[in-house]
C-alpha cells in the first residue's frame, strides 16, 4: 500500500455485508489497512470464530455483528449494531450474496427464495436502514453485482436474475439519493474469483466456466478477492466522489460492456 492510501479512510466507519470469508472478508481487510472501522457482518452462529480471527488480523477498530441479511429484520440489526458503536455510517458495502447454480428447469421457488431475500431484499433493506445514518456529503454505497448480471453462464438463471436487480438498483439510487443523502453510489461486478464459495458450484459448474476462465485477456485465471477489494476501496476514497452510478466490472478483460 502506498503512503497516500495509508490511512485514507481513517474514521470513516464501514459496513460490509456477508464479510466473514470471500470477498467480502477482503474487502473489510483493505478498508481497515486504510483505517477504516469496519462492520464485520456474518449470518450464523458457527461463523463467529471466522469473523473473530479476521478481526485479530485487523490493525484499525472492527465489530463483528451477526445478522442474517436473508431475513426481513437482519439488515436492521446490523445497522442497529453499527449505529450504537460508531454513532454513524460512512460506508456502505452491499456484498452478501450466495448462488444457485442449476438446469433453469431443476431450479425451485425454494431456491428462488434462498438467493432473491438475500442478494435482492436484502439489498434493498440494508441500503434503506442505512440511509438516515449516512455521513452526508461524504457517504458511499457500494454494490456487489456480478459478471453475470450482464453476462451470464448457463444454470445461473435466479442468481444471475438477483444480480440484475442490483446492477439496476444501483442505477436507479445513483440518480435518486444523492441530492437527498450527500452519497455516491456505484456497482462493482467480479468475474470468476477465487473464493471457497465459487468453489462451492461444483464440478460440474467449473467445467461449464473453465473455457471462459481460460479465454480471460489479462491473465488465464480467476480473479482475487484482494483484486475486488481494491476497486471496492477506490469508489470509497475522497477522490473518487465524482464517480457516481459507474458499474465497474473487475475481471480482467473477460467482459466487456
Amino acid at each position: 500500500m502506498s503512503a497516500t492510501q495509508e490511512g485514507s479512510l481513517a474514521g470513516k466507519v464501514a459496513i460490509v455485508s456477508g464479510s466473514n470469508a470471500g470477498i467480502g472478508a477482503a474487502i473489510i481487510a483493505e478498508l481497515n489497512s486504510r483505517g477504516a472501522y469496519t462492520v464485520i457482518n456474518y449470518p450464523f452462529p458457527h461463523f463467529r470464530d471466522e469473523a473473530e480471527k479476521l478481526i485479530s488480523s485487523l490493525k484499525a477498530p472492527a465489530i463483528a455483528v451477526e445478522a442474517d441479511l436473508s431475513t426481513v429484520s437482519g439488515p436492521q440489526k446490523l445497522v442497529d449494531a453499527t449505529v450504537a458503536k460508531w454513532g454513524k455510517i460512512d460506508i456502505l458495502v452491499n456484498s452478501a450474496g450466495l448462488a444457485v447454480n442449476k438446469p433453469f428447469e431443476e431450479q425451485t421457488l425454494d431456491d428462488w427464495d434462498l438467493v432473491v431475500n438475500l442478494n435482492g431484499r436484502g439489498t434493498f433493506l440494508l441500503t434503506q436502514a442505512a440511509l438516515k445514518h449516512l455521513t452526508k456529503g461524504g457517504s458511499r454505497i457500494v454494490n456487489i453485482v456480478s459478471i453475470s448480471s450482464r453476462g451470464p453462464p448457463p444454470g445461473q438463471t435466479i442468481y444471475a436474475g438477483s444480480k440484475g436487480m442490483v446492477d439496476s438498483f444501483t442505477r436507479c439510487w445513483a440518480k435518486e439519493l444523492p441530492p437527498k443523502y450527500g452519497c455516491t453510489v456505484n456497482a462493482v461486478s467480479p468475474g470468476p474469483t477465487k473464493t471457497a464459495g465459487f468453489a462451492d458450484a461444483g464440478e460440474e459448474q467449473m467445467k461449464i466456466l473453465q473455457p471462459t476462465i481460460d479465454q480471460t485477456p489479462a491473465g488465464a485465471r480467476m480473479g482475487e478477492p484482494s483484486e475486488i477489494a481494491y476497486a471496492v476501496a477506490f469508489l470509497c476514497e475522497e477522490r473518487a466522489r465524482w464517480v457516481n452510478g459507474e458499474h465497474m466490472v473487475v475481471c480482467g478483460g473477460l467482459f466487456v460492456d
